[in-house]
C-alpha cells in the first residue's frame, strides 16, 4: 500500500465525481460528502463530522486545549498539522504551486481548490437554488442563508454569524485589537486577508485580469463585477420604470430620480447621496 505513494497510482475512484484515492478507506470517507452522512457527533454541541479524528479535534474547542505551540511566536493550535502549516508563515515557504499561473500555497488543499478557478469546475451545488461552489464547506455555509440559521453568537452584543471565523473577527471590534500590520506603512487590520489586499497598494500588483479586455484588479470580486459589462447581464431592475442595471449601486443611484429628492455627488468618490 505504501508503494502507491511513489508510483502515483490511485486505484480507488469515486463513482459520483471521479476523484481517486490510494486507499479504500479514504474513498469511503470521501463518499460521505455526496451522501451527506456525518456519523460522528459532538455530545456537547451536536456538530457532526465525517471522520472520528475530526470530531476529536473539534472537542478541543470545548476543552480549550491547544497542545501544539509555535516556537517562534508562541501561537498554539489544536492539531500538529495546523502548527506545521502556520510555521510556513515564518519561513516564507509556499511549497504547493499552480502549474498554470504559478501562484503558490502553504497547503495542498488550497492549491487543489485554486485549480478549480482554471477548470471552471464547481462540484458542490445547492439543491435549493442551484448555486454551486468549489468547496463543500462553502456550500454548507451557503445553506444557512436558506435555513436562516446563524449558529455563532457574540456573547458581548448578541450579534450572530453563519461562520465561527466571522464571529472571531467580529470580536476584535470589542477588544479593539488589529493584529495584522503592514510592514510598509504600519496600517493595521483585523483580518490577514484585509492586510494582504492592502499590501497590493504598495506592490502595485493587480492579480485578477479580465480575459475579454485585459483590465486587471486587486480583488476577484471587482473582476467579477467588471465582467458583467462584457456579458451584458443587468440583474438589478427598477420596479418603478423597468430600467435595468449591471450593479446594485447604479440602481440605488437611479432610484433617487424617482424619489424627487435632490442627490449630491461626492467630488472624491463620485458616490451619490440624498440632500
Amino acid at each position: 500500500m505504501h508503494q502507491v505513494i511513489h508510483t502515483g497510482e490511485r486505484p480507488f475512484s469515486c463513482g459520483n465525481c471521479g476523484e481517486s484515492f490510494t486507499r479504500s478507506g479514504s474513498l469511503k470517507t470521501h463518499q460521505l460528502i455526496h451522501t451527506g452522512e456525518r456519523p460522528f457527533s459532538c455530545d456537547e454541541c451536536g456538530n457532526s463530522f465525517t471522520q472520528a479524528g475530526h470530531l476529536k479535534t473539534h472537542k478541543l474547542i470545548h476543552s480549550g486545549e491547544r497542545p501544539f505551540s509555535c516556537g517562534d511566536c508562541g501561537k498554539s493550535f489544536t492539531t500538529s498539522g495546523h502548527l506545521k502549516t502556520h510555521k510556513l508563515i515564518h519561513s516564507g515557504e509556499r511549497p504547493f504551486s499552480c502549474d498554470e499561473c504559478g501562484k503558490s500555497f502553504t497547503r495542498s488543499g488550497k492549491l487543489k481548490t485554486h485549480k478549480l478557478i482554471h477548470s471552471g469546475e464547481r462540484p458542490f451545488s445547492c439543491d435549493e437554488c442551484g448555486k454551486s461552489f468549489t468547496r463543500s464547506g462553502k456550500l454548507k455555509t451557503h445553506k444557512l442563508i436558506h435555513s436562516g440559521e446563524r449558529p455563532f453568537s457574540c456573547d458581548e452584543c448578541g450579534k450572530s454569524f453563519t461562520r465561527s471565523g466571522n464571529l472571531k473577527t467580529h470580536k476584535l471590534i470589542h477588544t479593539g485589537e488589529r493584529p495584522f500590520s503592514c510592514g510598509d506603512c504600519g496600517k493595521s487590520f483585523t483580518e490577514s486577508g484585509s492586510l494582504k489586499r492592502h499590501q497590493l497598494i504598495h506592490t502595485g500588483e493587480r492579480p485578477f485580469s479580465c480575459g475579454d479586455c485585459g483590465k486587471s484588479f486587486t480583488r476577484i470580486s471587482h473582476l467579477k463585477s467588471h465582467q458583467l459589462i462584457h456579458s451584458g447581464v443587468k440583474a438589478y431592475t427598477c420596479d418603478q420604470c423597468g430600467r435595468a442595471f449591471t450593479h446594485s449601486y447604479s440602481l440605488q443611484s437611479h432610484l433617487v430620480t424617482h424619489s424627487g429628492i435632490k442627490a449630491y455627488s461626492c467630488d472624491i468618490c463620485g458616490k451619490l447621496s440624498a440632500g
